[in-house]
């Protein structure tokens, strides 16, 4: 097996300009990101704030007032001479990694900046009613001092309802109660024609419903989600399990950390991370919600790992490699978010010394950069320099698959940290955009259930090994390969991430049928870009775009089929 894991030899590589800038880059972060950063979360607090300070009637009324705009917005589009719809937000805004080259392209603008309002809290139905730009940040500090919390909270603060039900949205929880759409009771679309409508998993529109998750907003305009709330406690009480081992008995002891072998659901945890540091070392973390006596009894360890001085999250949970098992109690709000600081392990590189006690202690309230202004800033050449030799993928993979997926991402990539967090694939009542292996429920696998199957999300984000060492890779070849080896082990890419795939490997990856169907039937081909032109990578004139979808009417994915 050592053998197998071997990295191969690569030569030397020479270093080109772009790399001082890079290399030099903290020097922008610090006194140009970080200060306009703070500033932008200061004044979208003080919004949120004046938001959250007026009536439920009043904002649904102002909600509906957005909506006639967005309407009569769509109604004024000349179809002959005006692009296809976009939102009006700027390229550079979404927290993603994908370039978002269509909207270089002419196009017609949709402005839904003003949908960024918590409508209802439903503390009967245990439901959040919220528009499409409301994050994460805003819904946990609105929930969680009622002791509520939607169902899955992805990490990072900036993080919107709309990006994660049009794409792809997880969490430690998801192994329960799956990904982010999955704890969706309703979506209030306004469609291509103008119309406003409301699809559940059982009206009429449920075929759109199900086609939503991961169509990247390509079938109607998102202005509301209605969001399963569920009951927490004041705090998590996490558990610290050091691994070490080879990547697959790391993956071993992952899945053990959540599936128990014998199938008890007493023991599995409320939630779940793994982080792999080395081919050889990992900590498993397991939460589970506890009150605010129990926490604070003698002897207990709390830890708020929410202040800006506090070491960052990973490196924390990377003590437990030497110090062995350790249990501490961490405030919830300040768990879900524990990511945010950082930028996972992201932060290390955009200021090699971020993660220094001085620096915390000075300059960690700032923190984190902003994602949007990170691009921003960033130049094309930083851009390109940051597809070739940087590597943020997700691959989602079945449970079984994790052990063979981390040896790949060693020989390819060699990224450390790697994050693992699992989710619950979910049997649709028709088949959506990625569905569970046929015939999963015959093999008894570990984790899997007669609902779903279990699946992991394999997070790699950093600079690959080669890079670190001055040695030549390729970055788009490696991802290439990366989405290949997930088409033949049946996972799947989320699309906020640069993508080499083909239209017709997009296909083999991805199920067409609902989506394809759904496209025709609401009227959004020739209105909005289909969901492989507008997730692949480089830019995207009108002429190619319009050729692509009539070449799609034609064929309707005869190749791919």
């Amino acid at each position: 097996m050592a053998g197998d894991l071997e990295a191969p030899l690569r030569p030397k590589r020479k270093k080109v300009w772009v790399e001082y800038l890079v290399q030099f880059r903290w020097i922008l972060v610090i006194f140009v990101v970080l200060p306009i950063s703070f500033t932008i979360y200061f004044l979208t607090y003080l919004g949120d704030i004046r938001s959250e300070s007026k009536s439920f009637k009043r904002r649904q009324k102002e909600h509906d007032e957005n909506v006639k705009k967005v309407v009569n917005r769509l109604k004024q589009r000349n179809p002959s001479k005006d692009g296809l719809v976009c939102t009006a937000r700027k390229p550079y805004i979404a927290v993603g990694m994908r370039n978002v080259d269509y909207k270089r392209a002419r196009h017609f603008e949709v402005d839904l900046s003003a949908f960024r309002n918590i409508l209802e809290v439903d503390k009967e139905r245990m439901i959040a009613r919220c528009e499409p730009l409301v994050n994460m940040g805003q819904i946990t500090r609105v929930t969680v001092p009622m002791n509520l919390s939607l169902a899955v909270v992805a990490e990072l603060d900036d993080l919107t309802v709309g990006g994660l039900i049009n794409g792809y949205g997880i969490e430690g929880s998801s192994h329960i109660y799956g990904l982010f759409y999955d704890t969706v009771v309703a979506l209030e679309i306004v469609l291509a024609d103008g119309r406003l409508v409301r699809a559940t998993s059982d009206n009429e529109y449920s075929d759109l419903f199900y086609a939503i998750p991961w169509s990247q907003g390509t079938l109607g305009l998102l202005v509301a989600a209605e969001i399963t709330l569920i009951p927490v406690k004041e705090y998590m009480k996490l558990t610290y399990e050091p691994v070490v081992g080879s990547l697959s008995d790391i993956a071993q002891a992952y899945a053990d950390s959540f599936a128990p072998r014998d199938g008890d659901p007493s023991k599995i945890p409320d939630f779940v991370e793994t982080m792999i540091y080395s081919p050889t070392e990992a900590v498993c973390m397991t939460g589970v919600y506890a009150s605010k006596e129990e926490a604070k009894k003698k002897g207990n360890v709390i830890n708020c790992v929410g202040w800006w001085f506090k070491p960052w999250f990973y490196q924390h949970a990377q003590k437990a490699s030497k110090k062995g098992k350790f249990v501490e109690y961490i405030p919830t709000r300040e768990y879900y978010h524990r990511h945010t600081r950082c930028l996972y392990w992201e932060g290390k590189l955009i200021l090699p010394f971020g993660d220094q006690w001085w620096f915390r202690w000075m300059l960690g309230w700032l923190m984190p950069p902003k994602v949007s202004l990170l691009k921003a800033t960033q130049g094309e050449a930083i851009r390109k320099y940051y597809h070739d030799m940087h590597v943020i993928q997700d691959m989602l993979v079945p449970l079984y698959k994790v052990g063979p997926a981390l040896e790949f991402v060693h020989r390819e990539m060699e990224v450390y940290p790697i994050w693992l967090c699992p989710h619950l694939l979910f049997k649709a009542p028709m088949k959506t955009m990625i569905n569970p292996e046929a015939g999963y429920e015959q093999e008894g696998r570990q984790g899997d259930t007669k609902d779903g199957q279990m699946f992991t999300d394999v997070g790699v984000y950093y600079a690959p090994g080669p890079v670190l060492r001055g040695e030549e890779f390729d970055g788009s070849e490696a991802v290439r390969r990366m989405e290949e080896w997930l088409i033949q082990n049946n996972g799947f890419q989320p699309q906020y991430a640069v993508s080499e795939l083909t239209e017709k490997n997009f296909w083999r990856m991805f199920d067409a049928d609902l989506y394809e169907y759904c496209r025709k039937k609401y009227g959004a081909v020739g209105t909005f870009m289909s969901v492989y032109y507008k997730s692949k990578k480089g830019r995207k004139t009108e002429k190619e775009v319009r050729e692509a979808e009539q070449a799609h009417l034609e064929t309707a994915y005869a190749e791919a089929d």
